[in-house]
């Protein structure tokens, strides 16, 4: 095969061998997870739990982000009914802003585990960093959404959950770009904030504050210490 068909073709799809390993070492219920919204400027930060159901996974199953929105919504609406359960967990911005990013997601990924139902006895997290902690079961797992099926479920699930939140933000918010870009920074949304200003929506103690003359002096600084919490 050329090294342009093997640039064209198709990454291959996810498959349940993380989940299997870990059910053969004794876990019965494994969980994939994912977040979402970590590097916006506004909006909050959402993380996913997703049990994966029986039977094969909606064909198209991979990473969310080379998906189009439309196709990752089409996905979501299989996905739901195929996963045996799923729940999401939520930090605002005045959270974010409080505690800062590492403890949010450590919250965040918390609370979508404790409202999963039935618990998981083990958990497939994307990336490098366990940012859950004991005494959950934990294996992290490098491109995850790639190449693990619950993890790639439940990051599809993240997407669409949070740019829906986002496109209604936008109603009450016009000009930011939210129902596009999701809080994070584009053209329009930096024009318009440099402009209008940030919203009750937006990370008050991010840095981008600082390059932007009239609105640098609304930036917070953290006052409460984040609680212990996995460093990445």
């Amino acid at each position: 095969m050329s090294t342009t068909s093997q640039k064209n073709s198709p990454p291959p799809a996810p498959t349940f061998e993380v989940e299997n390993e870990l059910r053969a070492a004794g876990a019965r219920v494994v969980a994939g997870m994912d977040e979402v919204g970590r590097g916006a400027w506004a909006g909050p930060l959402l993380v996913c739990a997703a049990i994966p159901g029986e039977g094969e996974p909606p064909a198209g199953l991979t990473d969310s982000k080379r998906l189009t929105p439309k196709r990752r919504r089409e996905l979501a609406v299989q996905i739901e009914p195929w996963v045996a359960a799923h729940a999401f967990g939520w930090s605002s911005p005045a959270e974010i802003d409080e505690v800062g990013m590492t403890e949010a997601l450590h919250r965040a990924a918390r609370r979508a585990l404790e409202a999963l139902a039935p618990r998981p006895d083990a958990v497939v997290l994307d990336g490098r960093h366990d940012f859950i902690g004991a005494p959950w079961r934990v294996r992290t797992q490098v491109k995850g959404d790639l190449t693990c099926v619950s993890v790639a479920a439940a990051a599809i699930l993240a997407k669409v959950h949070r740019d829906a939140h986002m496109a209604e933000l936008a109603e009450d918010h016009p000009g930011y770009g939210f129902e596009k870009a999701a809080g994070y920074p584009s053209p329009v949304h930096r024009a318009t904030l440099a402009e209008a200003g940030p919203t009750p929506h937006h990370r008050m103690s991010w840095s981008y504050l600082d390059a932007l003359p009239r609105w640098r002096h609304l930036r917070v600084t953290r006052s409460v210490p984040a609680t212990p919490a996995p460093l990445f």
